[in-house]
């Protein structure tokens, strides 16, 4: 009797076969080269991205824990190789290749992590000129941020003692090179700054490899220098080598020993300055000594202490004319003043109430007699027009027309009587005649015909 088959589900068995990958060595670390297409990079800060060839393609992925170590920014169409593992995704049944690591294909690395980094603090402005500071003439100690071993350190200090034996040094001990360098390097920036001890401060290392000099390429020990409140000279490598922190130091000096130059000044060349002005100082001194005791020379020799007496008639002179020049104004200014005074006198008299009432009262007078004439002749003149008007009002009166034996009649209601029309047989009217009314009836009406 044969026996029933095992069913498996879809997910035992996508689990099953994740188990074998995951068991096979090969898998389990693989290198793969591949130009990426379908690049997405999550908020969840993963990448989803596919990796294929002219043949071929797989789908990937990059956790945020693996990808927040790359030193460049993957982009649609760049040619990589990555490192990782091939296990399945069970809920989709497919299998993928987890990224661990990556790097450019064709084009190292930390080169292209340096441009990409460098392009972005360029853009944020880290790099301009406008945040350089000027570094202090005499510094009373300067920091240094190096290794406490090797040449960079012995020459730093070297230097600085031979130039100016005033200068306190302070070191800080640091890794300058390996996974711990960068951190290192920027907590030891941070520390000098909360200390507050330094006037100004030497970061960098003796020359190297670009993967030794790598530490002050490091975002984060950019990012120290450019926050540092004391201004920083950048001595990384030789003359020809160029990092990050170079750009945004204050200064770049070509090599350690040049940024010892540069932090302090020479005593010898002070000294010679110093020679040189105050020699320059008691030239000045001399010439503008010589200038005074020649010209008090000068002024001995005037007439002001030669003659004393002459000079002193001479402004007495001076003196006596301005008195009489001053006699002769006062004088003026007094006739002046009694002519504006009697002015002023007369013309007070003039404007004298009395005076103006007196003138005044002429004035009423002299108003009050033509305003008399003028009403007696309005007066005469209104009387011969009301006569006037009198003899034609009249003459049109219809009194003078009844004398004549003519009359006025009007119907009951009072209306002056025109036409025929306005009565009828049996209508009271009313006879208005020179001297006095007839009432009367009428009979009979007649009307005339044109």
């Amino acid at each position: 009797m044969r026996s029933e088959p095992h069913v498996y589900t879809i997910k035992d068995i996508n689990k099953y076969i994740r188990m074998k990958m995951d068991s096979d060595h090969v898998l389990s670390d693989v290198w793969l080269r591949g130009e990426i297409s379908n690049f997405t990079h999550h908020s969840s800060g993963h990448m989803y991205f596919t990796l294929k060839d002219k043949d071929s393609r797989i789908k990937c992925v990059m956790f945020a824990s693996h990808n927040a170590r790359l030193r460049f920014i993957p982009k649609e169409g760049a040619k990589v190789l990555a490192q990782g593992t091939i296990s399945v995704y069970e809920r989709d049944g497919a299998y993928q290749f987890y990224a661990n690591a990556m790097q450019p294909d064709g084009l190292g690395s930390l080169y292209l992590a340096y441009e990409q980094l460098k392009a972005k603090l360029e853009e944020e402005g880290l790099f301009a000129e406008s945040r350089k500071r000027a570094l202090p003439l005499f510094p009373h100690t300067v920091g240094v941020v190096t290794s406490p071993t090797g040449a960079a350190v012995r020459d730093i200090i070297t230097t600085i003692k031979r130039r100016f034996p005033a200068a306190h040094i302070l070191l800080a001990p640091v890794q300058v090179q390996g996974e711990l360098a960068a951190p290192s390097i920027a907590k030891a920036i941070a520390a000098m700054n909360a200390h507050g001890a330094c006037d100004v401060l030497i970061v960098g290392r003796g020359g190297g490899s670009m993967e030794e000099l790598w530490a002050f390429n490091e975002e984060i020990v950019v990012r120290a220098i450019a926050s540092s409140e004391t201004p920083v000279i950048s001595a990384v490598g030789h003359e020809t080598d160029f990092t990050l922190s170079d750009f945004v130091a204050d200064v770049r000096a070509a090599t350690p020993t040049a940024a010892a130059e540069l932090a302090v000044p020479h005593v010898q060349e002070m000294t010679a300055v110093i020679e040189r002005y105050q020699q320059r100082f008691e030239h000045a001194l001399k010439r503008q000594l010589d200038w005074r005791k020649e010209r008090l020379k000068r002024v001995q020799q005037s007439s002001v202490f030669s003659q004393p007496k002459r000079t002193f008639l001479k402004h007495a002179e001076r003196v006596d004319y301005l008195q009489l020049m001053l006699s002769k104004s006062l004088k003026h200014a007094l006739q002046h003043g009694h002519l504006k005074l009697s002015q002023s006198q007369s013309r007070l008299a003039r404007l004298h109430p009395e005076q103006r009432i007196k003138l005044l009262n002429r004035q009423v007078n002299h108003l009050q007699h033509s305003m008399s004439e003028l009403m007696n002749s309005i007066v005469k003149q209104k009387r011969l027009q009301t006569v006037s008007y009198i003899k034609q009002l009249d003459a049109l009166s219809p009194l003078k027309v009844m004398a004549r034996g003519y009359s006025l009649t009007y119907t009951e209601d009072e209306q002056l009587l025109k036409q025929v029309n306005q009565v009828k047989r049996g209508s009271s009217i009313k006879v208005k005649i020179m001297d006095g009314s007839l009432y009367c009836t009428v009979n009979d009406i007649e009307e005339e015909k044109e």
